[in-house]
């Protein structure tokens, strides 16, 4: 099961939620490294079901199948980029995978420097896929806070996070490898069961191939 991935390598966000254009909403303003333009990628395996042109070149991606969110919540996910200057090579029902580079920074639409405006919902795409809220601008339907929904890893450099802490995805600590039998400890082989394997003919370096468990004896 995937974990929605925070969608840009480098963390900038120039505008966070609910302040500013952003009132009465979710929205964050991604701005990556720097001002030039820089690729967005899908935060999970999903499928396009909305764009529209006619404002700031906003589409809205839907996950293929449930995502773990941050807090355990197990369910789809819908998230609406926007400010894109070229969305021509996507069309509804595009399948995209979880971080492909899909989408990029722009300023089609209200805005002032290359950014991307991103919102995330909760479940399927519904309706429309937004609605006017209280600050006169459209929000995606079942909106969530950012963090509430999108992970970071190691691979992300957060340059700045607007105050908002996301939830890491911590690596897997990969368990020693035990012997098939753990009680057999290396004092129970008699010395007098070493077989010669070889006899080095000169002061050299060498290697020597070792399947797993084997156990390698040196004699001077």
């Amino acid at each position: 099961m995937e974990k929605p991935i925070y969608p840009s390598k480098y963390m900038r966000i120039t505008q966070g939620y609910n302040i500013g254009s952003h009132i009465d909403s979710y929205a964050i303003d991604e701005a990556s490294i720097d001002s030039s333009i820089s690729t967005i990628n899908a935060p999970f395996t999903g499928i396009i079901k909305k764009i529209y042109p006619q404002d700031a070149n906003e589409v809205w991606l839907e996950s293929t199948e449930p995502v773990e969110y941050p807090d355990g919540t197990i369910d789809y996910m819908t998230i609406m980029f926007a400010h894109s200057n070229d969305v021509s090579d996507l069309f509804v029902g595009k399948r995209i995978n979880q971080n492909e580079p899909f989408y990029t920074e722009g300023t089609k639409g209200q805005t002032t420097g290359n950014h991307c405006h991103i919102e995330c919902g909760k479940g399927k795409f519904t309706g429309t896929g937004w609605y006017k809220n209280n600050g006169g601008s459209f929000s995606i339907n079942n909106k969530k806070k950012p963090e509430e929904c999108l992970w970071i890893d190691d691979s992300i450099t957060i340059i700045d996070s607007a105050n908002i802490n996301f939830k890491k995805i911590e690596k897997d600590i990969e368990e020693p490898l035990q012997p098939d039998n753990p009680e057999k400890q290396e004092q129970d082989i008699p010395v007098d069961n070493k077989k010669l394997i070889f006899i080095c003919p000169k002061k050299d370096l060498y290697g020597i191939y070792l399947e797993a468990q084997d156990k390698l004896y040196l004699e001077r």
